[in-house]
């Protein structure tokens, strides 16, 4: 009369670990690929600032100083915010966070929209950098949840999603902000509505499954590196950080005034050779993370940076068609590291997946923002073709990538 009992119990048990087991594994394509158009959406409307700089600078009569302070406001914003949501949220997980920052981003485009002062643009770029803080640790988290271990897959398959709106970005505002003017930046607001749609579908997931795969994933790989070693890490990344993301911001912030007044091109003309160079980045970061899987990160990071060099520093000696080029090659080779250095990261420091998700993230826009900043005041005092020369040295930073301590997937 005992015997009966536990055989039940254990072949009950098996029915529930067999399925459990493929679904905490198995790579998630619906779910990575949401938060990839999520990812998409999001840029693509962040993306629509720097690109109608060049308005905002003829209709307010601004310098470069203060184009590049707008610049700074709203990836500051953004920047400070992002580790505390993702340190926040790695205790007490708020998924409808997502959503709600998609609301704040909807509202800060409103208010770009009707900006009547330089300081209402300030305001408006703070509320969006205040949606973009809430958005990057949060659905970079269910990206991870959803990746089955493959994690340099997934984010960089969520990343290029972002890549892909930043260089859509700039091509629509050319095509509907440019020709109509200010207030066409309200049509944005649509876009916001769809990714507010996308969040809540996949925070209903995040919700029914997400937290479990993240504990799994957790528990499965490895410890991280000693305290020592993490500081010494943070210290390398964010010397390549600098080197990146400065590098980055000179093409994003800048490129079409360097366009305009190197080769004569009209505003319009410059906004799709920025596309160009936005789209090229979005094919190398969907590159590097497989590969990234494939060799390890530290492999991927030293071909990202030293890899690049030699085009960054032929391109400002290049006519138009050899600065097209060389703006490919750059952008393909130089944003294969970003989810190298992501994973990376994650790896170093497991368990974390939100906070150092938020670091990163708010390395990438703090960095962007000081530099477009700085390199603004650099241009109003040396010119926007100097400015080129001087960035140009900057992947030499990428030697720092020596001192990365090796992680289990280095």
């Amino acid at each position: 009369m005992t015997a009966p009992p536990p055989a039940p119990s254990s072949s009950s048990n098996i029915p529930a670990a067999t399925p459990a087991a493929p679904v905490n594994q198995g790579f998630a394509i619906r779910i990575v690929g949401a938060a990839a158009f999520a990812h998409l959406l999001n840029d693509m409307i962040q993306a629509v600032l720097p690109a109608v700089y060049p308005m905002f600078k003829s209709e307010f009569q601004l310098s470069f100083g203060q184009i590049g302070v707008l610049a700074l406001v709203y990836q500051v914003t953004a920047s400070l915010l992002q580790p505390w949501v993702g340190m926040y949220t790695d205790k007490r997980p708020l998924p409808y966070l997502l959503p709600s920052g998609m609301v704040a981003t909807f509202i800060g485009i409103a208010m770009m929209a009707l900006a009547n002062s330089y300081e209402m643009l300030l305001v408006a770029a703070a509320v969006v950098g205040v949606g973009s803080a809430t958005f990057h640790p949060e659905a970079s988290r269910v990206a991870r949840m959803a990746s089955g271990g493959r994690f340099g897959t997934a984010q960089s398959t969520f990343q290029v999603g972002g890549n892909t709106g930043s260089a859509l970005g700039p091509l629509l505002a050319a095509a509907v902000v440019i020709p109509h003017g200010q207030r066409a930046i309200g049509w944005f607001m649509l876009i916001a509505a769809v990714a507010i749609f996308v969040l809540f579908r996949l925070t209903g997931w995040t919700v029914r499954h997400g937290q479990a795969k993240m504990s799994s994933l957790a528990r499965n790989h490895g410890t991280g590196l000693s305290r020592s070693k993490v500081v010494q890490a943070i210290v390398v990344i964010s010397v390549l950080m600098f080197a990146k993301f400065v590098y980055i911001a000179s093409f994003t912030n800048f490129f079409t005034f360097y366009l305009i007044e190197r080769f004569h091109l009209s505003v319009q003309q410059s906004q799709m050779y920025l596309f160009i160079f936005l789209a090229s980045i979005a094919l190398g970061t969907f590159i590097g993370g497989p590969v990234g899987d494939r060799i390890g990160r530290k492999a991927v990071i030293w071909i990202s940076f030293l890899g690049v060099a030699p085009f960054a520093l032929a391109l400002p000696y290049a006519n138009l068609m050899g600065t097209a080029v060389l703006a490919i090659a750059v952008g393909l080779v130089m944003s294969s590291a970003f989810a190298a250095l992501v994973v990376y990261a994650q790896e170093a420091v497991p368990g974390r997946v939100g906070m150092v998700s938020g670091l990163m993230f708010g390395l990438m826009f703090g960095i962007g923002g000081v530099g477009a900043a700085g390199l603004g005041k650099l241009a109003d005092i040396h010119g926007i073709v100097w400015v080129y020369h001087f960035t140009s040295y900057l992947p030499l930073l990428g030697l720092a990538t020596a001192f990365l301590p090796k992680t289990k997937m280095h």
